[in-house]
């Protein structure tokens, strides 16, 4: 049986612990200082760490990876705070399928915050 590995959920956001980064990554920039690990389109709230020592990478597609060198916090305005150890994750926004009368129209989509 495969081990769990270290996981962590705030509102739709989930958070892994990975082995490893992908090759194939680039840095996201800081927004006003913050890592913004994903933004409500509908309240323009945030999922986000104020630490230095937390990068967030982009990777294929909307894959995305945070490298965290010491503990860091979480914060979100309507959520509890997460304090997240050293390490690598993969960050994961829950998605939802919206069914249409037509399959053509039918498609995945972010969960709006």
């Amino acid at each position: 049986m495969r081990p769990v590995r270290e996981q962590y959920r705030q509102g739709d956001v989930l958070i892994m612990a990975v082995d490893g980064l992908p090759t194939d990554r680039a840095a996201v920039s800081r927004d006003q200082g913050r890592v913004v690990l994903a933004e409500g389109e509908v309240t323009g709230h945030a999922h986000a760490i104020l630490d230095r020592d937390a990068v967030l990478y982009e990777g294929d597609g909307d894959e995305r990876f945070l490298e965290v060198s010491s503990p860091v916090t979480i914060t979100h305005e309507e959520h509890d705070t997460i304090d997240l150890p050293p390490g690598l994750y993969q960050v994961i926004r829950q998605r939802e399928y919206t069914p249409k009368p037509s399959n053509r129209d039918a498609r995945w989509r972010y969960v709006a915050d």
